[in-house]
């Protein structure tokens, strides 16, 4: 039986999947009016997809975005993702600078969770978790395959991984091919909640063809959502209010 992770107010893993918006600015004065905007949203979860940045190398100026962005929302749960190019991502930087990077910010007391990418090397990402969990932030554990589903087994495989490995948030997200690649998904999150997981999973589908995907997961086990704002950052993701109604009615539906 999974658990439900309760981040700020935010109890993820009960009732309505949760919704969080990414922040894709480039500059601060971007991520500040993307930040304002989400107040009027009202998300349950921001992502800073730190990648899209355009200081992302430095870390002072990280660390000064981030400040910039908690003045606007210091109450709503904040996730930190640098998204790997390999993983379709914005940019690559080194191993070094990705490890020292999270860090940072898990330190910092900034961000409430950082995404951790599962498919780094697995001294890093034990390293990562411990060091996020020493400073009371958690951890998503996350892969992201951009170009097809893998099997059903595989795919509970790597969430069965990812939480073995400490991440409170294993996450998965799988481009379709076909309206069965979909299914495969569905079926593969459906079985890791009800026979492995004992904590919120993130699944999703992307493109059009997996929207049902990021609607559905109150039914088939997902905890959260990931709508857009202004810009997706990825695809399939869909507006805020229109993807808040949808969730409501099949929960009314239930």
């Amino acid at each position: 039986m999974s658990s439900i992770l309760t981040v700020k107010n935010v109890a993820i893993g009960e009732g309505v999947p949760k919704i969080c918006v990414p922040l894709v600015g480039v500059t601060v004065d971007e991520l500040k009016q993307e930040a304002e905007a989400l107040k009027l949203l009202a998300p349950d979860l921001a992502e800073w997809r730190v990648d899209f940045y355009e200081g992302v190398e430095d870390s002072a100026a990280v660390q000064e975005a981030l400040q910039a962005i908690r003045s606007v929302i210091p109450e709503l749960p904040l996730i930190f993702t640098f998204r790997s190019a390999r993983e379709g991502g914005e940019k690559e930087i080194s191993r070094e600078a990705y490890v020292n990077l999270n860090a940072a910010v898990a330190a910092s007391g900034l961000a409430d969770i950082i995404d951790v990418e599962l498919f780094n090397e697995e001294d890093d990402v034990t390293a990562l978790v411990e060091a996020a969990h020493a400073h009371g932030v958690f951890v998503i554990l996350s892969n992201h395959d951009f170009h097809a589903t893998p099997p059903k087994s595989e795919i509970i495989s790597r969430l069965r991984k990812a939480q073995a490995l400490g991440g409170d948030l294993p996450k998965i997200a799988v481009m379709p091919q076909s309206p069965a690649d979909v299914l495969t998904l569905l079926e593969a999150t459906h079985e890791m909640k009800s026979e492995y997981a004992d904590r919120p999973i993130i699944t999703m589908s992307m493109a059009g063809a997996g929207v049902i995907s990021r609607l559905a997961g109150e039914v088939f086990g997902s905890a959260v959502t990931f709508g857009a704002a202004r810009k997706p950052s990825a695809p399939g993701q869909i507006a805020v209010a229109e993807l808040r109604d949808t969730l409501n009615l099949l929960h009314r539906s239930l």
